[in-house]
């Protein structure tokens, strides 16, 4: 397990702009020691012959070609609304009318 300081953990939380009462400090001391203890074992893995890779799994693209259709028309559109003005969506508004 690793050795973290609350002197480190202080210098993390400053250096993530985060306060902790001390109470806090002990509990994410634990919680740091307790990941570079993961990270710890996962250097021991032998990557020797892994090829280095972006993604753990292949990545397909899955985008369609743009395809012209027809539009729909503004009353379709329209036609599932909660509210319309017969033109355009009404929707409630959400500036002040100073700004």
């Amino acid at each position: 397990m690793s050795n973290i300081s609350l002197d480190d953990v202080r210098k993390v939380a400053q250096l993530a702009n985060l306060t902790f009462n001390e109470d806090e400090l002990v509990e994410m001391q634990a919680h740091l020691a307790k990941t570079i203890g993961y990270v710890e074992i996962l250097n021991q893995v032998e990557t020797e012959n892994v090829a280095p890779m972006a993604h753990p799994i292949d990545v397909v693209d899955v985008f369609r070609d743009d395809v012209l259709t027809p539009m729909l028309s503004r009353e379709e559109a329209l036609q599932n609304a909660p509210k319309t003005d017969g033109q355009y969506f009404v929707v409630p508004a959400i500036l002040d009318a100073g700004e």
